[in-house]
């Protein structure tokens, strides 16, 4: 006789943060045919479940609470998945089998294992949103593999897909990408792709999907490595993604561009990309380049190539949990092999913040960074950048600055768009355009902070840093001149003194000029130098994420900014990196 309430065993896995830990993979009893109390109470466990993953859970069914991979009979996973499905449909949610399988265990019937994701359907445009910096030497097909993920329509080897990306006409004859661009790739709640094959315009796509990747489109030339150093500082990416040509390999700014995305900490995957160009032979080749610098001393990844859809999800979850995983993916823009593989990663991919963190975010004063500056017939002047903290609202006072003479000027915010799509509120983490009515646009510049008044802001002239240089052509002293980048900050300052040295040669040289950090000696094992900015003040703001600085002959230095003179108040310790502009 089979019992009332047959128990099995399903795992949770919340992926919220870089760090292993027992607190993020929670077991919870799953019951077939279960009591309406007990129904209820998980139906209500999952709701919590959700908002802890920001929308997302993965349910392991048939694996007991202590990893053994038991598996249930083909009724009993039946039973338990309409479960599922029922809870789902409760808490508004749609539930997608990723993957089953079968398992040896000690029974005659066949017993399975299946992993589903469980993801809740977004109201009010509040989907989740993930944002991916694309990297990569010139003419490594990154617009090329954008506008085939975007547009849903293949490449024909002649660069078709890429044209809907640029935004001037040099970039159109060149076929090189020189600005940054951003184009969105969605997944419904059923994990279906939702793009510009099924929806006309972006407002669209946001509507349909419950799940928003962002590329962000960087420049692979060396002559704009500017850009693409203030596109990774300003825009805060959640990953990148360093994509190789199988046919040219590791070449250009391939190494620079890996080592900007470590010193920022950003999780990074690889894309190997033209892969029909290329003999199996010589895909191969490129891969083992790769995996020989990813395993050097400096980088210690651990690389994971992606062959199949069990790769590709196992990838997505390992991904988020350990920074030292790094998938490498294999893939054609012109005959789509492969293509598959990646849209389930991002499909899979969680967000690295869980709720929790969001919510402290949301509680604190609103701070909007300015990124870009528009002026819009019949709307005025338009800023578009990505707001840190706080909630901001249609109507809302704030200050802007600081101005070229040091002030803060008030204005209001007459509307809101999110990948061109209108909405009343924006909350922390989130990139959307600002409409600011009759605004003066002269007033304003790239790196200027948006504001509640009751922060009062201060704004500085000088900080201190400590560095680490890891390649420069001659000598760093007092009176040398760098372009610093902090967060969205990118302005010229000069060293003013040196703590302990007149100068700073460096020490040693690596064979890979991005992946190795040699620190010198002044001060136990930091060089602590005093800047001051040459243009503009700047607004003192909460340092996050790193500092780039560049001048001319400088390849890359790394170091921490650890206090700002201003009014005779200092900054917490912040990483900082340095890198040629």
């Amino acid at each position: 006789m089979v019992p009332f309430e047959m128990l099995t065993f399903t795992h949770l896995y919340l992926k919220k943060t870089h760090t292993l830990n027992s607190d993020l993979v929670l077991s919870q009893l799953k019951l077939v045919n279960p009591t309406q109390y007990r129904f209820e109470h998980l139906a209500t466990q999952m709701k919590w479940r959700l908002q802890e993953g920001r929308g997302e859970a993965v349910y392991q069914i048939g694996v007991e609470d202590n990893g053994l991979l038991v598996g249930l009979s083909e009724a009993d996973m039946r039973a338990s998945l309409r479960t599922l499905r029922r809870m789902a449909e409760k808490v508004g949610a749609d539930i997608t089998v990723l993957r089953e399988r079968e398992v040896d265990y000690e029974s005659e019937e066949p017993r399975k294992i299946a992993e589903v994701l469980v993801r809740k359907v977004p109201d009010d445009q509040q989907f989740l949103d993930l944002r991916v910096a694309v990297l990569g030497n010139v003419d490594s097909g990154k617009s090329t593999l954008l506008g085939v993920l975007t547009q849903g329509e293949l490449d024909n080897g002649r660069g078709r897909a890429r044209l809907n990306l640029f935004r001037h006409l040099h970039e159109i004859q060149t076929g090189r990408t020189s600005s940054i661009s951003f184009e969105i790739l969605g997944f419904d709640s059923k994990g279906e792709v939702v793009n510009y094959s099924d929806s006309r315009t972006a407002e669209e796509i946001c509507e349909s999907a419950s799940k928003m990747i962002t590329f962000i489109d960087l420049a692979g030339h060396h002559k704009y490595l500017k850009t693409t150093i203030f596109g990774l500082t300003s825009y805060c990416p959640d990953f990148a993604m360093l994509v190789v040509s199988a046919n040219t390999g590791i070449v250009g700014t391939t190494r620079e561009h890996l080592g900007l995305a470590m010193a920022l900490k950003v999780p990074i995957f690889i894309v190997v990309s033209k892969v029909d160009l290329c003999t199996k032979a010589m895909v191969e080749r490129t891969v083992r380049q790769l995996e020989r610098i990813l395993k050097q001393p400096g980088c210690n990844k651990v690389p994971l190539v992606v062959s199949s859809t069990d790769d590709a999800v196992t990838a997505a979850q390992q991904f988020a949990q350990s920074p030292s995983i790094t998938p490498i993916f294999t893939l054609s823009s012109v005959s789509g092999e492969n293509l598959d593989l990646l849209k389930v990663f991002f499909n899979i991919l969680p967000p690295l913040s869980n709720s929790k963190e969001q919510e402290e975010l949301m509680q604190q004063l609103t701070e909007f960074q300015v990124d870009e500056i528009y002026t819009v017939p019949d709307v005025g002047t338009v800023v578009g950048g990505t707001l840190y903290s706080g909630i901001c609202r249609e109507g809302e006072q704030l200050v802007v600055g600081p101005t070229d003479d040091g002030q803060f000027r008030e204005l209001t915010v007459c509307s809101i768009q999110r990948n061109r799509s209108a909405c009343r509120v924006l909350r922390a983490g989130q990139a959307a355009t600002l409409a600011l009515g009759d605004f003066d646009r002269s007033l304003l510049r790239k790196g200027m902070v948006m504001v509640s008044p009751e922060m009062n802001p201060t704004i500085c002239w000088l900080f201190e840093a400590e560095i680490v240089l890891l390649f420069h052509a001659k000598t760093f002293h007092k009176g040398f001149q760098v372009t610093v980048h902090v967060g969205n900050v990118r302005q010229t300052a000069t060293v003013e003194a040196l703590q302990g040295k007149v100068i700073i040669r460096l020490l040693y040289i690596a064979p890979f000029k991005i992946v190795f950090c040699f620190c010198l000696s002044t001060v136990g094992n930091r060089n602590v130098l005093l800047f001051r900015t040459e243009c503009s003040p700047e607004a003192k703001i909460r340092v996050q994420g790193a500092l780039m600085c560049a001048a001319l002959n400088t390849k890359m230095t790394h170091g921490t900014l650890y206090s700002l003179a201003c009014a005779n108040e200092e900054f917490r310790t912040a990483d900082a990196t340095f890198g040629q502009g």
